[in-house]
């Protein structure tokens, strides 16, 4: 069982940053053959990213604000795990925990935290208010790093219920995207009697090993277009899954390695136009990428792909019998057709919003903390 919480308040060691600095002022840059992202992370664009986070970033600043979340740690599966634990500002709620994914922690939520636990002081109902639960996976972000083989989203989802159990909520709701819809997956098909319904961002990338027959012609293009994606723009994903202990040498040790590898997927999956910084500002991105340093995760966070690719595939043929909705934002990475939703789940509520991608949470927190409202609304 896990231990009681203790509030948690990050420090920076002042010579972490500096040495930080130096790194990053002696970046050994590649040659650019041509311009732009079609390589992968635009060099010129990481040259100024760069620049500025050695020269005029303020973690401290970040990393205050962020310490107004109210952040505990707790020893959960037998590991110590970083959570935001912020209660609804009046009257009953509806506790929530939120799952994030790859490449962040619980930065992506750090926007919308208020506008659920407060929701009648940003212009919303306050009987829409949520108890929100925050936790970072492990090897992830303020939670430790797995000392052996990293758990898979099945795991994680069973030390969520152990922690919201611990938090003195017997049921509750569950939300996630990315890595983070897989956990809120395996949260209602393995505790249904626990969780009153389940929000997800999309299907995960879909598993299918009945026969091709059986499927509509929609759903058939659809998985023909998610493996044309993993063919065109799932290199990072095979890394991880089969080697993610080279990548995460030089990514450990260069800052602007780091950079370049998280900078491109914001870029790349969020509903951008191709300018990263209509989405996220040069702060927000490096206080994503921050986090990543000063807590040495990215090997940890890479080696869960591993985990999660020996799953076994009749835990993906399960279908979830919870009610189950989804927020397919338009710049999302693969969007699944109604069919599959209704294959793969009890699903109850399907929307498409009119702007986000893959960081909808932090992109678009307003339009995130709605969906959720809306959706959660009828199982209070």
């Amino acid at each position: 069982m896990a231990a009681s919480p203790e509030p948690f308040t990050p420090g920076t060691d002042p010579a972490q940053l500096e040495d930080l600095r130096v790194r990053l002022r002696a970046t050994r840059w590649p040659d650019a053959p041509e311009d732009g992202w079609g390589l992968g992370a635009d060099v010129g664009y990481l040259r100024e990213l760069v620049r500025y986070w050695a020269e005029e970033f303020d973690w401290p600043k970040q990393e205050a604000a962020l310490a107004q979340l109210p952040r505990y740690r707790a020893e959960v599966g037998g590991s110590g795990i970083h959570f935001v634990h912020a209660r609804a500002a009046t009257g009953p709620a509806l506790p929530l925990v939120l799952c994030h994914g790859w490449p962040d922690s619980f930065w992506r939520y750090a926007k919308v935290v208020p506008l659920l636990t407060d929701p009648g002081a940003h212009g919303a109902d306050p009987a829409d208010a949520f108890d929100v639960v925050v936790p970072d996976m492990p090897g992830y972000g303020y939670s430790d790093r797995p000392e052996g083989p990293a758990p898979d989203s099945r795991a994680v989802a069973g030390r969520w219920a152990e922690l919201m159990t611990v938090l003195g909520y017997p049921r509750f709701a569950a939300a996630g995207g990315d890595i983070g819809s897989a956990v809120s997956r395996f949260l209602a098909l393995d505790h249904p009697d626990r969780i009153m319904a389940v929000h997800r961002m999309d299907a995960g990338i879909p598993v299918f090993t009945g026969d091709p027959a059986e499927l509509t012609p929609e759903e058939r293009t659809w998985l023909k277009g998610a493996a044309a994606w993993g063919a065109t723009e799932g290199a990072y994903a095979a890394m991880h899954r089969t080697k993610p202990q080279t990548a995460a040498v030089g990514l450990t040790d260069s800052p602007a390695a780091l950079a370049a590898w998280i900078v491109e997927k914001l870029r790349a999956w969020s509903d951008c136009g191709g300018d990263v910084e209509r989405s996220f500002t040069k702060d927000e991105i490096l206080t994503n990428v921050t986090i990543y340093w000063l807590t040495g995760t990215i090997g940890s966070s890479m080696r869960m792909y591993r985990a999660n690719g020996a799953i076994p595939p009749e835990q993906h043929a399960r279908r979830v019998e919870v009610p189950s909705g989804f927020s397919q934002f338009p710049a999302d990475l693969i969007r699944a057709p109604r069919e599959w939703l209704d294959r793969t789940a009890n699903t109850v509520r399907v929307t498409a919003p009119e702007r986000g991608g893959h960081f909808a949470p932090f992109e678009e927190p307003e339009l995130y903390a709605q969906e959720l409202r809306d959706f959660f609304r009828p199982y209070r």
